[in-house]
């Protein structure tokens, strides 16, 4: 059975409190009125916070995460924060970064528990951060469309470009978490999913009738008007089957003469359930990312299928949360790669959670036409974009049947930065197969060298559309696009260690030589990249044992893209100007560690556009 469906999410309000300074907070108040404002609606309210102590202790590799004691000192510096603002908390649980989750007697809003968390913050110096615990939901947008094929993967104009790139790869060894609403079983997914988990805690939102356990199947996550709190949502919704159609995207099984094809068809899935009625914590999120990476989660078995490629199709409003940069940190650390929907706001991507997190992978959503989708986040930390559907034409997979409980087997046309997310998760699956040695940061660099130009407007999204067959080529070290033509050799001049200071390249295929003097000298470069034109930076040190990392910044001093390899190896990153205008970008080499001066500090820098 094939059906179109309806999602209409409420864009959960992601506004984590980093430092909480005065000037932090004012920002994120800020997200909630522009948002709200462009008609999105966020829940700006939560029951739980977040706490982590300076003297707590992460997850590792052989050992649990130790949470910091609770002596009566710090309990009673916690119950006085409470009283001054008559709220009552009581210890739940630790999540694997160390932090601890407390839980309040009823909702609150986000202002004041940010008040609350900085109020915790200044009574008690051992704290190291405080965060309310915000609720994310999937980010798929209201659509209604009624289509018969999967344009989205073979399209010439708006597509995926993904059948010549079976001609190489289809995904096989590959391990992809599908990190969302759980899943349903489906003749189109049989053999594809691996043991996964249930990381909901609250009974309630998992919608099952306990918390967390080893049962990764999605029950449904139907709700009525108001149940979700603060009017959220305004009418009845059915349940979203949303993981489900996460995981045919990515994998439905292909050339079975049955139902849709996947991306990367013969790669597996671990679904990891952190989404049900109303969203899910930060906190279960965390933990999530985590396991389904390798990493050790406190009471939870360990992942016997480690992931290489997690999809974030979630997220909300605001700047990216301490507890979820760390867990991100952690499964980069442990060769993940993390791809994540931007958003689906018609707003700029740093404000949109976690997708503005450092090391990910941030994904626009493309229409039938290769330009910019209406609904979808845009701006400088968009990596790549993918089609996610546009203006009647939805991106076709496996769904259920059932309105509220789980039913037949079905599949429907969705919208959103859900459905383009995927399509990437995809392509970066069909890159490791062929070359599993790939870093996460060199996966996000080919991805940005071999996308194609947009064929339509797509102002900040990014290096362009991927390209699965020139994404896999590059893999491969065949890609076809030709090097930029050599240009002429510049010699660094010093001083050049700031943005205001930086040595112009104005010619493309410029190869620079330069030299770390020190352990505190750092060089800046300056490109001023013309409208359409994405800039290639690659550095490569003169000694095996040396260990520079390459950024470039806007003129903003906002990161764009980051190398950030072992010594020995070649730190390369691009960065496209979709803008009508010139841009300037700064490319910076710091120093890390290994050999300095006239002779063991050598580098060499080739930048082309």
């Amino acid at each position: 059975m094939k059906r179109t469906h309806s999602i209409r999410p409420a864009m959960l309000n992601i506004c984590a409190a980093m430092s909480l300074a005065a000037a932090s907070v004012s920002a994120v108040a800020g997200v909630g009125d522009d948002a709200q404002s462009q008609g999105q609606q966020f829940i700006l309210d939560t029951d739980r916070i977040i706490v982590k102590y300076k003297d707590s202790q992460p997850a590792a590799k052989g050992m649990l995460a130790r949470a910091a004691a609770m002596t009566a000192d710090r309990k009673a510096r916690l119950d006085r924060a409470g009283q001054q603002f008559g709220m009552i908390m009581r210890e739940s649980h630790t999540i694997t970064t160390g932090a601890q989750v407390f839980k309040l007697e009823r909702r609150q809003r986000l202002q004041d528990l940010r008040a609350l968390a900085a109020e915790m913050k200044a009574r008690d110096p051992s704290i190291e951060y405080a965060e309310p615990d915000l609720i994310m939901t999937h980010m798929a947008t209201a659509n209604d469309p009624q289509y018969t094929n999967q344009w989205h993967y073979f399209d010439a104009t708006g597509g995926l470009r993904l059948p010549a790139a079976w001609d190489k790869s289809t995904g096989s060894g590959v391990v992809v978490a599908v990190i969302d609403t759980g899943y349903r079983p489906h003749a189109d997914l049989s053999g594809q999913f691996l043991p996964g988990y249930d990381f909901i805690s609250t009974t309630s939102i998992a919608n099952d009738g306990n918390g967390r356990d080893s049962d990764a199947s999605d029950p449904g996550d139907a709700v009525v008007a108001g149940e979700c709190g603060n009017g959220q949502p305004t009418n009845d919704q059915s349940s979203s089957w949303h993981g489900t159609h996460v995981a045919g995207t990515i994998a439905a099984r292909t050339n079975n003469s049955v139902g849709v094809a996947g991306v990367a068809y013969n790669a597996r899935i671990v679904p990891v359930r952190v989404l049900g009625k109303c969203g899910g914590y930060t906190s279960d999120i965390a933990d999530a990312i985590t396991w389904s990476s390798g990493g050790t989660v406190s009471g939870v078995p360990a992942n016997a299928n480690k992931a290489r490629v997690l999809n974030l199709s979630l997220g909300g409003a605001g700047t990216c949360s301490a507890t979820t940069q760390n867990a991100i940190n952690g499964a980069r650390s442990r060769g993940a790669v993390v791809v994540v929907a931007a958003g689906n706001s018609n707003t700029n991507v740093s404000n949109s959670n976690p997708a503005n997190c450092s090391g990910v992978i941030a994904v626009a959503a493309t229409g039938k036409t290769g330009g910019r989708a209406s609904y979808s986040n845009y701006g400088t930390l968009i990596d790549v974009a993918a089609p996610g559907g546009s203006s009647g034409y939805g991106v076709l997979s496996t769904l259920n049947s059932g309105q509220k409980a789980p039913a037949s087997d079905s599949y429907a046309y969705y919208q959103g930065t859900s459905m383009a997310t995927p399509h990437v998760a995809g392509v970066a699956a069909l890159m490791l197969s062929v070359k599993s040695a790939l870093t996460p940061d060199e996966v996000e660099s080919k991805l940005k060298s071999s996308a194609r130009a947009f064929p339509a407007t797509c102002s900040g999204c990014g290096a362009g559309i991927v390209d699965a067959a020139a994404a896999v080529n590059a893999a491969l070290g065949t890609a076809t696009t030709p090097p930029p033509p050599a240009g002429p050799t510049l010699a660094e001049s010093e001083s050049n260690n700031s943005m205001y200071s930086a040595d112009r390249v104005s010619t493309s295929g410029t190869s620079v030589t330069g030299n770390i003097g020190g352990t505190s000298d750092t060089d800046y470069f300056r490109v001023d990249l013309p409208a359409g034109k994405t800039l290639s930076a690659t550095l490569s040190a003169g000694s095996s044992s040396a260990d520079y990392d390459l950024y470039v910044y806007n003129s903003a001093g906002t990161t764009l893209g980051r190398g950030e390899n072992d010594a020995g190896m070649t730190d390369s990153v691009s960065s496209a100007n979709t803008a009508s205008v010139a841009s300037s970008r700064f490319v910076r080499i710091v120093y890390r560690s290994g050999g300095t001066g006239a002779t063991n500090g050598k580098y060499t820098l080739k930048l082309g556009w």
